[in-house]
């Protein structure tokens, strides 16, 4: 297979196939296509696609790659056939790989193969049904905070890491206990346990580890720095014997240490792979060599991190611009204006300009100038489209169908639309799930219902339970009919299209809710429809597993359209955009203040790293000298990371910038400027 169009480290990381192999990729240097390149290149030299196995962190950037090997193999007809069906490698996230592992195996734990995955939220809702008596007591930590602790406990490779005090973690270590064991009760895991489940599979059945390294002899791990330490057991586990991995990684871009990322993983991938060949990819195919130098000089203040340095063949490109506000909304505005007069005397559209900070609240004035001015943009990391309560409601209905011992989703739907089983009903079955350590289904089903509830609420309850049963047993049938057909007809059936249209006052906001209901319904035949006609049954838990496990597939459609993005630096690793604006640079923004309590700068660096790199072809960057935090105007002091940045490669923007404009000075200006280019605001 011809690799000419690789640079030669490209295509030495490509054919280097056989044992451990470490490729150091910094920004922008090409690594999805080496990945892809070496999958084929795999393939070519006689491997079959189902023992390669490439692992990624999101599913958009495994749906990149996915597409991607499908197109390199389909242009080399001699590898045709090994693009046929039953005989493609494995590319999925770390979790997409543990869900295939654990609906083989998972029965060996004591679960049912049709498990359900809980997200954050159905998670919180079983915090906080555990801990609902301890809010009498002087414990103030709320759900959301001791799933976070839990969370950072069940991935930890050693709690003494975490911090905690001893009581805090006494307290984690025993609700973490009853979590797992009310969730087992409902035959529901988390994200969490969906690899922590593997690698108790691998620790006590060693049938099932010799079945995994079997089938995946050669493994490739994407975003290799963004590994915590449970994922790299996994790792080991897997290529320990065959020694047969390559990691893709940049320690440069290890950003996600407050999730559990260890950047040690990488740092001291030698002590666990002796003799582990190391490739360095520096060619940057995205930015010029003015944003590469500075990001360069400002990486390189991190003592502990493989030596490489970015470079590109597209030239030095203009100096990167720094701007000094008085205020936030000064700031902000500036930059709004900025993005304009480009878009009006340059031809710039709005969807080349990214607008980049720290922390979401820094994301209320850049807002509003851009409204004042006009300007479409688009906030990521706003309202998720699985946030919305209709959507909510409908997943829950299809869980319940599938696992009715789902008692998060069972408790959310039970009486919508209202059907008798009231909140005091419910909380009396939920509390003799409880006592009798069972799920509040099996409460339903008990002869004895009829001696804790009221006559209407028992057959009420037990209406219910054949509602449930009789679409259960449809869906066990082997049928060809469409699983959104069949959805909305049994929501319609119940009530649901009608309850919703009436819970709102506003048609508007009745019609918005419509649509996203009927857009997940309609839904279900595109995500499962590589399927087939098998059972109803199966296809639906397709269709909620690959909901689960990729929700961003959806949400994408809500985060597209043209306009200026406003993005926070944690968000915007492997996005670029040609023209970037990085505001909020000050102390206790970035470098944030509890980095500098902690002594911890070094990550907080590499994020400055990473906001510099996703440039292209312009950069900009701006502090204020006061910010209003609180209620209160507090002055600010320029971050420190802006004595790194080389001086020959900034240059301070003109005054005009520098100063406050007001809206109506401001729209003057654009006025003018339109009326000189005679250019319209289309």
């Amino acid at each position: 297979m011809s690799l000419h169009h690789l640079n030669p480290q490209q295509t030495e990381a490509v054919r280097t196939t056989h044992g451990p192999v470490l490729i150091l990729a910094g920004a922008g240097t090409g690594k999805t296509r080496v990945i892809t390149e070496r999958v084929v290149h795999l393939i070519d030299k006689g491997v079959a696609p189902h023992h390669i196995l490439a692992v990624t962190f999101t599913n958009k950037a495994a749906r990149e790659m996915v597409a991607r090997v499908r197109g390199l193999l389909k242009t080399k007809r001699s590898l045709q056939a090994a693009a046929e069906e039953g005989s493609k490698p494995v590319i999925c996230t770390f979790h997409s790989f543990c869900v295939r592992v654990l609906r083989q195996f998972i029965d060996r734990l004591g679960y049912k193969r049709n498990f359900v995955i809980y997200d954050p939220s159905e998670q919180v809702g079983v915090i906080r049904r555990l801990t609902s008596d301890w809010t009498k007591s002087h414990i103030t930590i709320k759900p959301a905070e001791w799933l976070s602790l839990i969370s950072r406990l069940k991935n930890a490779t050693s709690w003494e890491s975490l911090g905690m005090d001893a009581g805090t973690q006494r307290l984690a270590e025993r609700l973490m206990e009853r979590y797992g064991s009310a969730l087992k009760a409902c035959n529901a895991v988390d994200f969490d346990d969906l690899i922590l489940l593997v690698l108790e599979l691998f620790n006590t059945d060693k049938e099932v580890l010799e079945t995994c390294r079997k089938n995946h002899r050669y493994i490739m791990v994407d975003e290799y720095q963004d590994t915590n330490g449970k994922q790299f057991q996994l790792l080991k586990a897997l290529a320990s014997e065959h020694q047969n991995v390559c990691v893709v990684g940049d320690d440069d871009q290890s950003i996600y240490g407050w999730r559990g990322a260890e950047i040690a993983n990488l740092l001291h991938l030698e002590d666990h792979f002796p003799g582990i060949r190391v490739i360095k990819l520096e060619q940057n195919y995205r930015s010029n060599n003015t944003i590469l130098k500075a990001a360069n000089a400002v990486i390189r203040h991190n003592p502990l991190r493989k030596d490489k340095t970015l470079w590109s063949s597209k030239g030095e490109g203009p100096l990167i611009q720094l701007m000094v506000f008085e205020t936030e909304e000064a700031e902000a505005q500036a930059v709004a204006e900025g993005i304009e007069v480009q878009r009006l005397s340059k031809r710039i559209p709005w969807n080349h300009q990214a607008i980049l900070f720290r922390t979401n609240l820094q994301a209320r004035p850049l807002e509003t100038a851009l409204r004042q001015s006009k300007i479409a943009y688009r906030l990521v990391g706003s309202q998720s489209y699985f946030d919305r309560r209709e959507v909510k409601d409908i997943l829950a209905f299809l869980k319940v169908l599938i696992n009715p011992d789902d008692d998060i989703s069972l408790l959310r739907i039970a009486n919508v639309p209202a059907r008798g089983l009231s909140a005091k009903t419910m909380q009396t079955l939920l509390q003799l799930s409880q006592d009798r350590n069972t799920s509040v289904w099996s409460v339903m089903h008990h002869s004895d219902l009829d001696t804790h509830l009221r006559a209407a609420a028992s057959k009420s309850s037990r209406g219910f339970v054949s509602l449930i049963e009789d679409q259960r047993r449809f869906l066990k049938e082997e049928n060809k009919m469409g699983l959104a057909h069949w959805a909305r007809s049994f929501l319609d059936h119940i009530g649901y299209f009608t309850e919703l249209k009436h819970s709102e006052k506003d048609p508007k906001i009745a019609e918005n809710r419509m649509q996203s209901a009927q857009e997940l319904v309609s839904s279900i035949d595109s995500l499962t429809a590589s399927m087939g006609s098998v059972k109803g049954e199966d296809r639906l838990n397709q269709f909620l597993e690959e909901i689960a496990l990729d929700q961003d597939r959806l949400d994408e459609k809500d985060k597209q359209g043209e306009g200026v993005t406003l993005i926070t630096m944690h968000s915007c690793k492997g996005l670029e955009y040609p023209h970037v604006h990085i505001v909020g640079l000050e102390q206790g923004l970035l470098p944030h203040t509890r980095s500098i309590d902690e002594g911890s700068l070094d990550e907080e660096r590499r994020l400055f790293y990473v906001a510099i790199t996703r440039a292209m072809e312009s950069l900009t960057i701006s502090h204020c000298e006061t910010r209003n935090k609180f209620g209160q105007t507090t002055p600010c002091q320029p971050s420190v990371f802006l004595n790194e940045l080389p001086d020959k490669l900034v240059e301070l923007a003109d005054d005009v910038f520098k100063r406050p404009v007001s809206p109506s000075s401001g729209a003057a200006m654009f006025d003018a400027l339109k009326s000189s280019l005679d250019l319209s605001d289309a």
